[in-house]
């Protein structure tokens, strides 16, 4: 995908403070220094558009990117880091669950996990989330230039294992420092895309829409 723009929208702490709906959005969940703003950069071919927080867990924004003024990559605040204090931990559960409830626009949530670990807890509880709400359950596998190629499958494997992921096709590796899969993660993002488009031009999602409308 050529990328001809893209920016930071939004930081948005509070749903009333999210940019208006219209555009697809593609979401992108993950623990703390997974490398959420490495693949973002990566995918947008910018070097420090998706800044990292310099101490991890203390983001609580969801932050909205918009590329070619056509779609929005949205960046989830991170989960899992120890230090951070049980009140923190519950305004991010709510601030997530009001995010995937009331986004009529959001399409996906792709999961990253880092590809040298086996999953934990927390990101199994993360892709049942996911999953429960609807979506795919796509992951990325990070940092997969710090392994050989040769070990991806096993890696791959191990994630499948542990997450419960039928279709192994769903897990893509990546190296946001190689921009290894980059084209492929855009097809996903796009295909996704196209298929949502497809359904909004759907009588069935105009009578939604219509009976949601008499409804308020």
């Amino acid at each position: 995908m050529k990328i001809k723009s893209a920016e930071l929208l939004i930081t948005a702490g509070r749903p009333d403070q999210y940019p208006e709906e219209g555009k697809f959005e593609v979401a992108f969940a993950g623990r703390s220094n997974v490398g959420k703003s490495s693949l973002i950069n990566s995918l947008i071919n910018r070097k420090s558009l998706a800044r990292t927080s310099g101490q991890p867990g203390k983001t609580q924004t969801i932050n909205f990117y918009e590329i070619n003024k056509e779609i929005r990559i949205v960046d989830l605040p991170g989960y899992g880091y120890a230090r951070v204090s049980k009140t923190s931990r519950e305004k991010w559960a709510k601030m997530i669950e009001a995010y995937f409830k009331v986004r009529k626009s959001l399409v996906e949530v792709i999961l990253l996990v880092d590809i040298r670990h086996e999953p934990g807890e927390h990101d199994k509880m993360m892709y049942d989330w996911i999953k429960s709400c609807g979506f795919n359950g796509i992951i990325i596998a990070t940092k997969a230039d710090k392994i050989s190629r040769g070990n991806w499958l096993k890696h791959i494997n191990i994630i499948a294992n542990k997450l419960g992921v039928e279709n192994k096709e769903f897990i893509i590796p990546y190296s946001a420092s190689k921009h290894t899969n980059r084209d492929k993660v855009w097809e996903t993002i796009n295909e996704l895309v196209e298929i949502n488009e497809e359904y909004r031009n759907s009588s069935e999602f105009q009578d939604i829409e219509l009976e949601e409308d008499i409804e308020e």
